[in-house]
């Protein structure tokens, strides 16, 4: 090695050649850094003829930087490689190439030079840390051995300021490297294994192919010649035959056993699992004791190839690989007789197995082999024991169960890695197999599988391998018939749902998988699991006829009682329910869910998608209509009934199991109707969840059910016409919903009475409807004689008789008759509190509703009061995210917004929006009903393209919820009209007030707030005589169905008014604003913004041409 010395002048010079003891006593500085352009780097013979310094260009830029620095550490030698190696000399190259680790390991400080960093800004500032992170010295590939050598770096800035130290940068530093911080802090190169040491060359570059081999040659601890124009491929496989030569030769000495995997079912497409094999390794890396690490999980989800991978991965650091499959006791013999033919045909001196007959004697062959990998050196071996699925643990009748301990070498060394389907092998480290949680791991297994390209842009492939989820198995499985068949990704989904046990029998069997199937690969687990415990097969059988998620001990023991015996066995009590289920979850066929997400209630379990396809199948061939009823009483039993607390949480997680039941092909010709009533509790979970369609469905279903057994006048069919005409309301079918509650009163009047209280509940319910249609007269007929009935049936303080005196409240605020609601409001609040007490719920949904009373009175400290009581009891009594602690909140928001509080507002709808999207689902009516009022906010604030967001979110959920026509989703259409005014963009409103006029009539007062805001928007665009039009048409609906003096009907007068005053018909604005003046006196002055507005026009101050202030009702 020759170093560069500097004199006081900056020139350079070279020392005499050192040898290795020589250079003991310099010390020195080494510069690390990227080349640049080659005429510019400083040569060797530079340094010859004295240029050096002072040739132009960046190499004598670095030089002098070198020089500075080691002034700076008072070092007098330093070394820089573009000038000091003679390349022309083969000998002293490669004397250099496998000297350069050792030379940056020695050097007192090694500076870093980047060239690419921090040209014109201030290191102080920070500025500088992605040009860091993107600086090509982190990809070149000499510059890796150089960053792991030294024990001191500094990195330097291009115009010479310093970054930090390798210490201090260590984080960045393995941030944009993926080195190991031990590797970073100069731990033993030995600590890490070949395998990984290659890893960290990983996406770096050399100008020549053979240095990406050279380069490496300190890392790996080992030598080579330096010989160009070979090819990268030649150089690196004489630097594979240096690595089995230095590794096996000295560190596995005689023992070694040729590396071979030929028993093992292997496959070449292997993929991911990276986070599991850095696990494996740090586990089993060996200080001299025994190691040993256990794979379990489901079969089929790859932990042989996980153990085959890491066997080839790191086969370097294993003097021998033992492949056993330990699938029974005669296999692991067989497998120790193999090894026993192999030891002795690579040592033959092996003198003991020699003298053995190895086909007739497998005891004394195993006793041998035992003893080989016993002896004192042999130590670093690495044995895999593979499908050890069968093992003898407590518990384990099996006759056939293997005792794998009395296979072991007894001394404690060497390493083991064992693959099963049972979690209860405790041994060593456990790690639990999971599926693939990358979607693009399942089409890259796809894409090798079945030979076809592109798979990511494929929609089909991508639906298919979402369906498989992550089982490798299922993965190669498709892949395999695709790869035989023509057809396309989307047929083989359609056989897969529709004939899946008739695809997976003619489905190839995969030698990568001990030439096993789908439809075979989990009966060996299934037969242990029935001879073990019959209980725990039956529930996998009854199981199928579930959702594959989430079963949890309460939804079974609901429908445990005495007539099925084997399912109260299985579920009387929760310890008994886990102790059968842990049977299967030792098979691997079933996991316990990390959490609950919805809360209540215990944690569940769940199968993997393909294994309950298995399950309905194969273990269920014949489908069995017993173990489906069983399955839908379970749900059915499961539904609250009434309301308590989480209640909705409850029926969330039921969803996807009554879903399951409801897709039963059930036969509804079939006499027995013994499942009529369970059909309707379905219907009322999908009706209380906001799933009206499948609601109606199992509605009907019920229906035809009880007509059928029991006859059209039954009580029981008439509560489930009753229920339909409820969802029939909820959906905006109006006159279907009436048509339901006349037939269901109807037929309670002839069977049970009029004054009874079901055919009461009857009429309250044709009273709900009446008021959405508008029609307030009928509505409050039908409320009175409600009233009476439930007084004498029932006495004035019952809740059947306070529920009809708040919604008689809630009637009278929508006629504007506001005091007269305030008492029914006062006597429910006064009736609930004696009945049920000041926090009960109903007390505090009508203190709710006084809210809602206040705060259309304009009485807006009242009202906050009131929502205030309400939402503090409601959180003690229901919890925070109950959705009826919900609708205050909301409310709370509404109010928030009417005081102007926008952000206060704000707050509160998003707080409700969360909770209803946590408690009822994205698409549920209450969700999208704050959604819907989230843009009203939006719009008033001015943040349209907010508020166009969240109108078409709502509008988009209530079409799909509840349909186009809808009344709910006509609001939404209606306030879309409104964002879009502006835009003179009329199709919204002419599309709310058409659906409006089909939905609830031409008079409805909804119907009338879109001819009001369509006449608004006609004075807008300046056609004055259609906008007076449709505000005479609205004026004239108001004064029918509200009445002259509701506020709807004085706003639209003041409407009108300012319409006039646009008209220079100042006769007539004065006329409507006498009129509305006159009806709003005694009015809270917030309802009056609009006849001030008029006032105003109609003063000769102003002028007559301002419109801007006319307000659309909402």
């Amino acid at each position: 090695m020759r170093l560069l010395k500097f004199d006081n002048d900056g020139g350079i010079s070279f020392t005499n050649d050192l040898s290795k003891s020589e250079l003991r006593a310099y010390k020195y500085a080494i510069l690390s850094h990227t080349w640049g352009k080659d005429e510019e780097e400083v040569k060797y013979d530079d340094v010859l003829t004295g240029i050096g310094t002072s040739k132009p260009g960046s190499g004598s830029k670095k030089i002098r930087f070198c020089i500075r620095q080691a002034r700076q550490h008072g070092l007098e030698y330093f070394w820089v490689d573009t000038c000091c190696i003679d390349k022309r000399n083969n000998t002293e190259l490669t004397e250099a190439l496998n000297s350069m680790f050792q030379w940056y390991l020695n050097a007192e400080k090694c500076y870093v030079f980047l060239e690419d960093v921090c040209d014109d800004v201030s290191v102080d500032s920070g500025n500088w840390e992605q040009d860091f992170c993107n600086s090509r010295w982190f990809k070149r590939g000499w510059t890796l051995q150089e960053l792991i050598a030294p024990s001191t770096i500094e990195f330097y800035s291009s115009i010479g300021q310093s970054l930090g130290t390798k210490s201090y940068l260590e984080k960045q530093i393995n941030d944009i490297t993926h080195i190991p911080i031990r590797a970073l802090r100069n731990y033993p190169l030995s600590e890490f294994t070949i395998h990984e040491r290659l890893q960290w060359q990983e996406g770096r570059e050399t100008k020549k192919e053979e240095d990406m081999v050279y380069s490496l040659l300190g890392l790996l601890e080992v030598s080579l010649p330096a010989v160009y124009g070979i090819g990268e491929a030649e150089a690196r496989r004489k630097l594979d035959v240096e690595i089995a030569t230095k590794y096996k030769g000295v560190h596995h000495e005689d023992f070694s056993l040729s590396f071979s995997l030929n028993t093992a079912f292997e496959t070449q497409n292997f993929v991911a699992r990276e986070n599991e094999l850095r696990e494996i390794r740090t586990h089993l890396s060996s200080d001299g004791s025994r190691k040993t690490v256990v794979l379990h999980g489901l079969g089929g989800i790859g932990k042989t190839q996980l153990a085959i991978t890491y066997a080839k991965r790191y086969r370097h650091d294993y003097s021998a690989l033992l492949w056993l499959n330990a699938k029974d006791e005669a296999s692991m013999k067989a497998s120790f007789t193999r090894i026993a033919k192999q030891i002795l045909n690579e040592h033959p001196s092996a003198t003991r197995l020699a003298d053995l007959d190895m086909d007739q004697k497998p005891d004394e062959v195993l006793d041998a082999v035992k003893a080989w990998f016993s002896m004192p050196k042999n130590t670093r071996w690495l044995m895999i024991c593979d499908n050890y699925d069968n093992p003898k643990i407590p518990g384990n009748t099996d006759l056939n169960a293997l005792d794998l301990h009395r296979f072991l070498p007894e001394p404690y060394h060497g390493v083991i890695l064992i693959t099963t389907r049972s979690s209860q092998v405790q041994v060593g480290h456990r790690m639990h197999i999971t599926k693939l949680r990358d979607l693009q791991d399942g089409l890259r297994i796809l894409e090798a599988s079945s030979s076809r390209q592109n798979l990511s842009s494929d929609p089909d492939a991508t639906q298919l391998a979402r369906k498989l989820d992550g089982l490798p198995l299922a993965l190669a499985t498709a892949g395999a018939y695709l790869s035989q068949t023509p057809i396309t990704f989307k047929k083989y989904l359609n056989f897969w749902e529709q004939s899946w046990a008739k695809l997976q029998m003619h489905s190839p069997a995969l030698n990568t998988y001990e030439y096993r199937t789908l439809f075979s690969t989990w009966q060996v687990s299934f037969d242990q699991i029935e001879r073990r415990n019959i209980l725990s097969a039956k529930l996998l059988r009854l199981w199928a006829y579930l959702d594959n998620q989430d079963l949890w001990f309460e939804l079974l023991n609901r429908g445990a009682n005495d007539d099925f015996k084997w399912l109260r066995d299985l579920a009387e009590d929760e310890i008994a329910f886990h102790d059968n289920i842990r049977v299967l979850c030792e098979h691997g066929l079933v996991e316990a869910n990390a959490r609950n997400d919805y809360e209540v209630e215990s944690k569940g379990y769940s199968v993997h998608v393909c294994v309950h396809s298995w399950m309905l199948a194969v273990l269920n061939a014949q489908q069995d209509h017993g173990l489906a009823a069983t399955a839908l009483r379970c749900v059915a039993l499961h539904v609250p009934t009434k309301q308590p607390l989480n209640w909705s949480l409850v029926q969330r997680r039921l969803l996807n199991h009554a879903n399951k039941c409801s897709n039963y092909q059930w036969d509804d010709n079939n006499n027995d109707y013994s499942l009529t009533w369970a059909f309707s509790c379905l219907a009322d979970l999908y009706h209380a969840q906001g799933k009206l369609a499948e609601a109606e469905v199992m509605y009907m279903r019920a229906l035809r059910g009880y007509e059928k057994a029991l006859g059209a006048d039954h009580t029981s069919t008439l509560h489930t016409v009753h229920n339909l005409g409820n969802l029939y309301s909820h959906q905006g079918k109006l006159a279907e919903a009436e048509e339901m509650y006349t037939r269901a009163l109807q037929g309670k009047e002839k069977a049970l009475g009029a004054d009874h209280t079901s055919t009461l509940n009857t009429v309250h319910s044709l009273g709900l409807l009446y008021r959405d249609q508008g029609k307030l007269v009928e509505a409050e007929e039908m409320y009175m004689r409600a009233l009476r009935g439930y007084k004498k049936a029932l006495g004035a303080d019952h809740t059947s008789t306070l529920n009809t005196v708040n919604n008689l409240g809630l009637l009278y605020s929508d006629q504007d008759k506001l005091a007269e609601a305030e008492v029914m409001y006062m006597r429910a609040v006064g009736g609930y509190e004696k009945a049920l007490g000041a926090d009960h719920t109903s007390t505090l949904q009508t203190v709710h509703n006084l809210g809602n009373l206040y705060s259309d009175q304009g009485k807006l400290g009242e009202a906050k009061e009131m929502y205030m009581r309400a939402l503090e009891g409601k959180e003690k009594a229901l919890g925070a995210d109950h959705t009826s602690t919900l609708h205050t909140i909301h409310s709370l928001g509404l109010l928030y917004s009417d005081q102007g509080k926008l952000a206060e507002a704000e707050e509160m709808y998003m707080r409700a929006l969360r909770g209803y999207e946590k408690a009822l689902g994205a698409d549920h009516t209450s969700t999208l009903q704050t959604v819907n009022n989230l843009g009203n906010l939006y719009s008033h604030q001015g943040k349209l393209v907010e508020a166009e967001v969240m109108y078409m979110r709502a509008l988009r959920g209530c079409e799909k919820a509840l349909g186009a026509d809808h009344t709910s989703t006509l609001d939404t259409v209606n306030n879309l009209g409104l964002l879009y005014r502006d835009q003179g963009k009329l199709e919204m409103y002419m599309r709310a007030l058409r659906g409006k006029e089909r939905a609830l009539g031409a008079d409805h007062t909804s119907t009338l707030n879109t001819v009001h805001n369509l006449g608004f928007l006609y004075s807008d665009r300046g056609k004055l005589v259609e906008a007076e039009e449709l505000y005479m048409r609205a004026i004239r609906g108001y004064e029918k169905t509200l009445g002259a003096d509701h506020t709807s009907t004085l706003h639209t007068v003041s409407s009108l008014g300012i319409l006039y005053c646009a008209q220079g018909k100042t006769t007539e604005g004065e006329r409507c604003y006498r009129r509305a003046k006159t009806g709003y006196d005694g009015m809270a002055p917030g309802l009056q913004y609009c006849v001030n507005e008029l006032g105003r026009l109609l003063s000769p101050a102003v002028d007559n041409a301002e419109t801007s202030q006319q307000e659309t009702i909402a």
